[in-house]
């Protein structure tokens, strides 16, 4: 009887926790544990991505009139899937609250967002000589990171989409060409992604349980100097 004349208290939609669960109330700090859906979504395009990028080392391009094998097959397929979570994604950071705008993902258009980036970088520097990366910075590089890997990602789902529904033509076979390039680009920013990734958890940061849903010192303890 006494919550119901306490005019503070309000009703929680069970259906709202499913995609904004671990939203910080904090604004904008992008370090912020990201919602449900966005670590699904992450997730989703982390397993097409390392498929399209294994696949296409074994795959070999079928000869006019012969009919293509599973990896090319399973690449084409996976690559259209691809580009339907990549839509959905930036649909998704266009109506999302509470977590990582799309102006921090492409600061590049603001001399305020720029000086957030290079200060923040000035910052993680600070920390790793320090050997500690366990105080939440203003994430402003790191969004920026995760801008410029939407953006390849986004490349190479289109190229390859494109090349697929236009086969044969002379716009198909730019599409493939870019594709590659978005492929290399890709692989660079897949390992120096991870790499980061590691160094960070190893030395004090939290990402991997933001992230993965993992439990802390998940894989391998955190060193301390």
């Amino acid at each position: 009887m006494n919550d119901m004349r306490n005019p503070n208290l309000q009703l929680r939609d069970p259906r709202r926790d499913v995609f904004t669960a671990g939203v910080s109330t904090k604004g904008e700090r992008s370090l912020s544990r990201p919602s449900h859906l966005t670590r699904v979504i992450h997730l989703l395009l982390l397993i097409a991505v390392l498929n399209q990028l294994m696949t296409s080392q074994f795959m070999e391009s079928p000869l006019p009139g012969d009919s293509p094998g599973l990896l090319y097959t399973l690449h084409e397929y996976v690559g259209l899937a691809s580009f339907l979570i990549v839509f959905g994604f930036w649909i998704w950071a266009l109506i999302r609250n509470g977590e990582t705008r799309i102006s921090r993902l492409f600061p590049w258009f603001s001399v305020t967002r720029i000086w957030e980036v290079l200060t923040d970088f000035l910052d993680q520097l600070r920390h790793l000589i320090r050997r500690d990366l366990s105080d939440d910075t203003s994430g402003a590089m790191a969004s920026a990171v995760h801008g410029l890997g939407l953006l390849i990602v986004t490349a190479m789902a289109v190229t390859g989409s494109f090349s697929f529904f236009a086969r044969g033509s002379a716009l198909a076979h730019t599409a493939l060409a870019v594709h590659s390039l978005m492929a290399n680009l890709m692989w660079a920013y897949l390992i120096g992604h991870s790499a980061l990734a590691a160094l960070h958890h190893l030395l004090g940061s939290d990402i991997l349980t933001r992230m993965f849903w993992l439990r802390r010192n998940a894989f391998w303890p955190r060193w301390r100097p």
